[in-house]
């Protein structure tokens, strides 16, 4: 059966940086392989349209430039926030606001977007709210396990659930781009 909308897929994949000897990214093997249903939009279409109408058994291997996948880096999405956002009471909240934390915060329309802190002044706390994929390179190898008729309920249940975050479910370490 050929991959094509509104199948189950199931594949396992390694990703690396940039070509088949960049460094690894994620590995996701027969124990713990990607399930999605096809073209329901959990997925970034450039993935999708590498793997469609392969069977199950195939094997895909394939390169994503930036702006195929997550975007080049912008210095727009570097941003000064006031450190009083990360104070209670008056007082740093330092459990939250350390350099490297990864902090869920919402943007100016109110929708939820995490940014890394990368510094801390007295008076602003500089985050970048880069995708942590953007200006990357993907290069994805991997095998199509299964291809199967998706069920109406596995159909569904993609439309309730678009809040996408770009990865395949294990926080920003996976990039093939389906929503959590």
């Amino acid at each position: 059966m050929k991959i094509e909308k509104n199948k189950m897929v199931s594949l396992i994949y390694e990703l690396r940086e940039s070509d088949k000897n960049g460094k690894v990214i994620e590995v996701l093997d027969e124990s713990r392989p990607l399930n999605f249903v096809f073209g329901t939009g959990r997925l970034l279409p450039v993935f999708e349209s590498n793997i469609e109408s392969l069977d199950a058994g195939d094997n895909f291997s394939f390169n994503l430039v930036p702006e195929m996948a997550y975007g080049e880096r912008r210095e727009d999405m570097i941003v000064d926030v006031p450190v009083s956002v990360f104070e209670t009471e008056g007082k740093l909240n330092e459990e939250i606001c350390f350099v490297g934390n990864e902090v869920p915060m919402m943007d100016s329309q109110g929708n939820p977007i995490n940014g890394v802190i990368n510094e801390i002044t007295d008076t602003h706390v500089k985050m970048d709210f880069n995708h942590p994929m953007a200006g990357v390179e993907l290069f994805f190898t991997g095998k199509i396990i299964e291809v199967r008729e998706a069920t109406e309920q596995e159909i569904i249940g993609t439309q309730h659930n678009h809040s996408c975050s770009g990865c395949s479910g294990s926080e920003h370490s996976s990039c093939s781009g389906s929503c959590s």
